[in-house]
């Protein structure tokens, strides 16, 4: 990646010895994106996910699936607290704006609560904007009111500061409610570096905008890089589960063991 301004540099340096503790973990809990996105994933895997979204620590923030077990995970989760959050054109990130429209209203008929879309990373990369901005739009639209937008960057892929930037500003610009760093699918996924350059743009944006990172963390060492750039940015108390997601599905057992809880089963395979 293109070498971060010597201010946000120092920033990671700090955000990678940040320290991990019962605080940090009772702070990541209740940001958790739940996660699981494997093309074998089952009902019964689906079903013990959202199981799993509710502890004696607290409940997570959301459980993100496939669009296909959002009417399981509705039922299964309702009056928990606990949204339900999908992915769109995932992870590939297409193309297509019509085909988004008609994928995100159909999860939010079937009850999604939160849409988490893919930039068309790969056309932004090209250097054309039309076409991503297009599909964001198509996205925003096809949400309405009361369900958030969330923009994965893919920020692996575009493993350029100046990109990421841009594809930051360019998802504000298209109506994202959430900035996200990955699908999870890319090797790198989630990295302090483009959380910081992506938490930049956010502080500077002029509107309330999240931020998510997704893939790869998976102990509350890892999530306390993250709230440390968090606290520096945007605040200490700007963290809370409407403005910062973790998307994992790892993290939880992770967290609940730091906390003295008994962990909460078997962790799905793949996904986050």
């Amino acid at each position: 990646m293109t070498k971060l301004d010597a201010t946000l540099n120092r920033l990671v340096e700090e955000a990678r010895t940040a320290p991990a503790s019962a605080e940090i973990a009772a702070r990541a809990l209740p940001l958790l994106d739940l996660t699981s996105l494997n093309d074998d994933d089952t009902d019964e895997r689906i079903a013990a996910l959202c199981d799993r979204a509710v502890t004696e620590a607290g409940v997570v923030a959301a459980v993100c699936i496939y669009p296909r077990f959002v009417p399981l995970a509705k039922q299964r989760l309702s009056n928990k607290g606990v949204a339900i959050a999908t992915v769109i054109n995932f992870p590939a990130g297409g193309t297509d704006a019509a085909a988004v429209s008609a994928d995100t209203k159909a999860a939010v008929r079937a009850g999604a609560d939160e849409i988490d879309v893919v930039l068309p990373w790969r056309t932004f990369q090209s250097g054309e904007r039309t076409i991503p901005h297009d599909v964001l739009r198509a996205c925003r639209d096809a949400c309405g009111d009361g369900v958030l937008m969330k923009v994965i960057l893919e920020t692996g892929g575009l493993d350029d500061a100046g990109l990421i930037e841009q594809a930051s500003r360019d998802a504000i610009a298209a109506g994202a409610d959430f900035i996200k760093t990955s699908t999870g699918k890319l090797n790198p996924a989630a990295t302090l570096e483009a959380a910081a350059i992506m938490m930049a743009v956010i502080r500077d944006c002029g509107r309330p905008v999240g931020f998510k990172a997704a893939g790869g963390i998976r102990d509350t060492a890892g999530a306390a890089g993250y709230l440390h750039l968090a606290n520096v940015l945007l605040g200490p108390g700007w963290a809370t589960p409407a403005t910062f997601r973790f998307g994992a599905s790892g993290l939880l057992d992770a967290l609940l063991a730091d906390l003295g809880q008994t962990t909460t089963g078997r962790k799905p395979s793949g996904g986050y």
